[in-house]
């Protein structure tokens, strides 16, 4: 019987090549964008889920509240990851990481950059699974000037992985002996270190303080439900031990810190909740956000269902073709779950075809996706595991949902009615074939008005007047290299001809580089008047390189002896201060430790610089202080000249005189600042792309139900035009019923649509507004895709000759 079945499905798909062909096609760009988003949902699904201790590993994190300023850090102090271990029973273990950034690492006589290091605690392999190909997890990190490195690195600086034993020298002077190489981390995973330096070799890691936050810090439970009984536990183990400090420092409790309407708390995040719901100070390293993920889950959905739709349209449109072969199916006995059957096989052996071509065309176009979102996602076994069952429960489910209408609605034709003749076909007599249009075209319109919203709200983001002018900007990188002679090289730079100007500071826009300060308006160190701002230490060429503007007051001068203790604030910070004239007002920085007077520094306000943008756009710019102090970071260069490769050689002279051993490093200021948003732009030429995909797959069944439409009213056509109608007369009333739709569909998707990108534009603190003409250029766009869809049918069938389709009459 099912033999017969696939027989009957193979000779009706093979007799309408036309009606398979499009479903094919229809269906397998649907599947193969369903594919290359699932690729992309499961990869992001998948960070830190390696490790096989997962459901048990939770990050601590610090919530601080000081006045009106809220900060929210990944990193903890010094010594809780021990004392909480030491503390609660239920906790197995704990791990502390911290970031150290940039060394030089040197290969025979070469030192080499390298900015994936990290100080670790010894339990780092107890808690995180990084499988080690030679050495002791146990004992790798427990001595001083310890290091485990991972499989490239020990190929790259000892062209062999048996290296445990051997040294690794870092900025020239200091030693390290390799105790361990380890696997390769997975891309996706949180963190994506190379080397792992024993903690304790940093002298820091032994502080007791509590009231200061640096370190990373990671709780194994020993059973993965034990999180809630540590969360409920934390604030008053957090009063325990911070109490003290609290007492010392800031002369009061914590219950009379948090009546002042502040706070200090801890609280937890899974560990494989970072990469997509965690953006606080400290990450160890750039973060994605879930609802990208359901962005592009619900597109694929939007895909599918309208790949669905159009099948099932176009298979009950064809109904007046088949009618007979039901009918005379039925009168030889055919029942009507055997016809059912019969249909749904059909439909599973085109799904079937389409999934098999969409898998084939998702491999050969996945190294594009990867370029294109910014991936690595490769097909290996473990892939394999779940792809297979996942593709045919796609067949089953898409072929049994695609099919089902048709086989019902075609199974139920009454025999005597068919062979009569009586049976109302084509387009007009489509109810629910019309509601599927307009859902169909609906989404798409829908799609169309959230690309639009993404462009803008992207190019606003490229375009936005930052504070600063980004453009015509080199960054000499990590001039602290050139140790005393760093502001030799800077003096030496301004010199060069096509130099306009140049600053000396690692504290950039477009850096990531970031400190925090705590000053306060007055001398009694009244938590209410706090100001806990990003401090950058600059020099006095700083605002005059970056093109930022002064609202109030001046720059720093370096003939001006007071401007030590000199400040410039930005706009943020001169009305979170309350201050409508803040020049020469008094700030109070501390020190750390005893908060007064005499454990503090008084500066004095100079001017105010226009706020300007340095994190995301989706956050509010928050207060900034400058400090003209010396630091050696980078050097920005302010370029006049189009000729940019000979004025980086002529730099490159320069610093090669300075320090020859040292390879220099470069960026450009508007190419980092494209960096910081080059998960976004990329996210948005995806949902550009699948958009795009989206509205073919649509145009795709509307051309096939108008070419059904102008076969099943091919002798009213014949009549008309018998009777003198015109091409563009008939062309128009085999268009107006689709247009119709299109026009119901266009007042479903506008208010949808304006609401949806609407609520998606608040999670940018600078963001767009949805202009009016969005919304009509939206629907203008689907009527005139629908009208040149249509089109060609509708005037094949307008220019038929008549006698052809009224010579059986």
């Amino acid at each position: 019987m099912i033999r017969n079945y696939i027989k009957t499905a193979f000779r009706s798909l093979l007799k309408n090549k036309g009606f398979t062909i499009l479903n094919v096609l229809g269906l397998s760009l649907g599947l193969v964008s369903c594919l290359l988003i699932i690729f992309y949902v499961v990869d992001e699904l998948s960070y830190d889920r390696y490790n096989t201790k997962a459901d048990r590993i939770y990050r601590v994190n610090e919530d601080l509240k000081l006045g009106e300023n809220n900060v929210k850090y990944a990193v903890c102090m010094p010594p809780l990851a021990q004392t909480l271990k030491s503390e609660f029973p239920y906790i197995e273990n704990t791990v502390r990481i911290k970031n150290v950034g940039l060394r030089h690492v040197k290969k025979g006589t070469t030192n080499i950059i390298e900015n994936r290091i990290a100080f670790a605690d010894p339990s780092l392999f107890d808690v995180f699974t990084l499988p080690m190909i030679s050495g002791s997890p146990a004992t790798a990190l427990a001595e001083p000037n310890s290091v485990v490195i991972t499989e490239t690195m020990a190929k790259k600086y000892f062209n062999s992985t048996s290296v445990v034993g051997k040294t690794l020298t870092f900025d020239d002077n200091t030693f390290y002996k390799v105790t361990g190489v380890i696997r390769d981390i997975p891309t996706q995973s949180h963190f994506n270190f190379d080397f792992f330096i024993s903690m304790s070799t940093f002298p820091d890691s032994r502080s007791t303080e509590w009231l200061r936050s640096d370190y990373n810090t990671y709780v194994l439970f020993k059973d993965a439900a034990d999180h809630k009984r540590l969360e409920a536990a934390l604030p008053a183990f957090l009063s325990k031990y911070s109490g003290p400090q609290m007492q010392l420092e800031l002369k009061m409790s914590v219950a009379a810190f948090e009546k002042g309407g502040s706070f200090f708390r801890l609280n937890l995040t899974p560990l494989t909740d970072i990469h997509l719901k965690s953006n606080r100070t400290g990450e160890l390293g750039p973060n994605s956000t879930v609802e990208y993920v359901y962005i592009f889950s619900a597109i694929a959905l939007f895909i599918l269902i309208i790949a669905c739709v159009n099948f099932m349209n176009l298979s009950t449109a064809r109904s007046s073709n088949r009618a007979r072969e039901v009918g005379v199916r039925k009168v030889l006995g055919s029942s009507k779950t055997h016809l059912i059957f019969q249909f749904l096989t059909e439909s599973v052996l085109v799904t079937l075809a389409a999934t098999a071509i969409a898998f084939f065309a998702a491999m050969a176009l996945l190294p594009a996706f990867n370029q294109l979102a910014g991936k690595d996602i490769i097909i290996n076994s473990q892939t394999l595991v779940w792809l297979i069952p996942a593709l045919l429960l796609i067949i089953l489910v898409v072929g049994s949902l695609a099919g089902s209408y048709p086989a019902f609605f075609l199974s139920a034709f009454n025999p005597i009615d068919v062979l009569k003749g009586k049976l109302s076909a084509g387009f007009k007599g489509g109810g629910l074939r019309s509601i599927l249009v307009v859902f169909q075209f609906a989404i798409s319109i829908f799609l169309i008005i959230g690309t639009l919203v993404i462009y803008k709200q992207l190019n606003y983001i490229r375009t936005k007047d930052l504070g600063y002018n980004r453009n015509q900007v080199l960054i000499v990188q990590n001039t602290f290299e050139l140790n005393n002679q760093a502001n030799t090289f800077k003096q030496e730079i301004k010199q060069l001809p096509g130099v306009e100007n140049a600053t000396l500071t690692g504290f950039l826009p477009t850096s990531g580089q970031k400190n925090t300060s705590i000053f306060f308006k007055d001398a009694a160190f009244d938590q209410k008047k706090a100001l806990f701002p990003q401090t950058w230490e600059v020099d006095e060429d700083y605002i005059n390189t970056l093109d930022m503007k002064m609202v109030a007051g001046r720059s720093f001068s370096s003939q001006m002896a007071t401007d030590s203790s000199g400040i410039i604030i930005n706009e943020a910070a001169a009305k979170f201060l309350g201050l409508k004239d803040p020049i020469n007002k008094p700030l109070y920085r501390s020190n750390g430790g005893k908060q007064d007077i005499s454990n503090s520094k008084a500066y004095h306000i100079i001017g105010v610089v226009k706020d300007f943008n340095f994190s995301s756009l989706r956050d509010v710019i928050s207060p900034v202080v400058l400090v003209m102090a010396h630091n050696t970071g980078a050097l920005s260069v302010r370029a006049d000249t189009k000729n940019i490769p000979a004025l980086l050689s002529q730099i490159q002279d320069k610093w090669n005189e300075l320090s020859p051993n040292v390879k220099m490093n470069y960026s450009f200021m508007d190419q980092d600042f494209d960096a910081m948003y080059r998960a976004e732009q990329r996210e948005g030429t995806v949902c550009i792309v699948f958009t795009s995909l989206a509205i073919i797959i649509a145009c795709l069944g509307l051309f096939g139900l108008a070419a059904y439409a102008a076969e099943q009213r091919n002798k009213e056509i014949g009549i008309r035009k018998v009777l003198g109608a015109n091409v563009s007369t008939i062309a128009a009333m085999l268009s107006f019923d689709f247009i119709k739709l299109v026009f119901i569909a266009i007042l479903i998707a506008l208010p949808a649509g304006w609401f949806l990108m609407n609520k998606w534009l608040q999670d940018f603190a600078y963001r767009i507004n949805i202009q009016w003409w969005i919304l009509p250029l939206a629907g203008l766009t689907a009527i005139l895709i629908a009208i040149i869809t249509i089109s060609f049918q509708s005037i094949k069938a307008a220019l038929s000759n008549p006698v052809d389709s009224l010579r059986s009459e």
